[in-house]
């Protein structure tokens, strides 16, 4: 089971402020054409727009019952004949037919938490890329702060739902643990350097077109977010 399957049914009110990164990825998806693969789909809060905006996606997540969830969303919004939902990893997606994009929104790579694995996922989606195509996701790594402030702490997101963050910044890593009525769930996310993430994209056979600070595609000078554009080499 995946530790989402515990707040499948919590996760979009948790997530209910998170909007920023909506338009980018549709953006990117009206670009490309479909379909488009989208790992780490979750519950559609992507992809449901995406396909709104009437371009078909292969949407991949390792939760069973986030995709039972992502089902309902696109019925609700009339476009489930747009969205394919596969159950599987970031590792090894189910996906045969070869794409011009495939995404990973959320900062879901950071639940890869070596090198190897991370590797195993980067190149695994290459292998979904045409040509020339884009492989497009975000992630960040904690500034001080923001570890002090939250550290060891429950705090209420969203009403009635509670979120602790519990720091190794040694390690890296982040122990995230969700609660509500609805649900409750821990995982661990692990973060990297920007020239880390970079070395890996290159080691993994792809070419580093952009490396953002934001969704409005402003160049990365510094800051928690990141996202990264990459291509596989025609």
């Amino acid at each position: 089971m995946s530790a989402y399957d515990g707040i499948a049914e919590l996760y979009d009110p948790w997530s209910r402020s998170v909007t920023e990164d909506v338009a980018f990825y549709v953006e990117e998806a009206e670009r490309a054409g479909g379909p488009v693969v989208e790992l780490g789909v979750g519950t559609g809060r992507i992809a449901v727009p995406t396909a709104a905006a009437g371009v078909r996606v292969i949407g991949v997540d390792s939760s069973e019952g986030m995709l039972e969830v992502c089902r309902r969303q696109a019925e609700l919004a009339g476009v489930s004949e747009l969205l394919d939902l596969r159950l599987g990893e970031l590792e090894a997606p189910p996906v045969e037919e070869p794409v011009a994009l495939v995404t990973c929104p959320f900062r879901s790579y950071l639940h890869l938490l070596d090198d190897a694995t991370r590797l195993r996922a980067l190149k695994a989606a290459r292998e979904l890329l045409v040509p020339g195509g884009r492989l497009v996701f975000d992630v960040f790594a904690p500034s001080a702060q923001d570890i002090a402030d939250t550290h060891a702490r429950w705090l209420e997101r969203e009403p009635g739902i509670f979120e602790r963050a519990d720091w190794d910044s040694r390690e890296r890593t982040l122990t995230l643990s969700v609660r509500g009525e609805s649900g409750a769930t821990t995982f661990v996310l692990a973060w990297l350097s920007n020239d880390e993430w970079r070395s890996l994209l290159e080691r993994a056979g792809f070419h580093v077109l952009g490396c953002y600070g934001w969704f409005d595609r402003r160049p990365y000078s510094g800051g928690e977010d990141t996202v990264w554009v990459s291509r596989r080499p025609v």
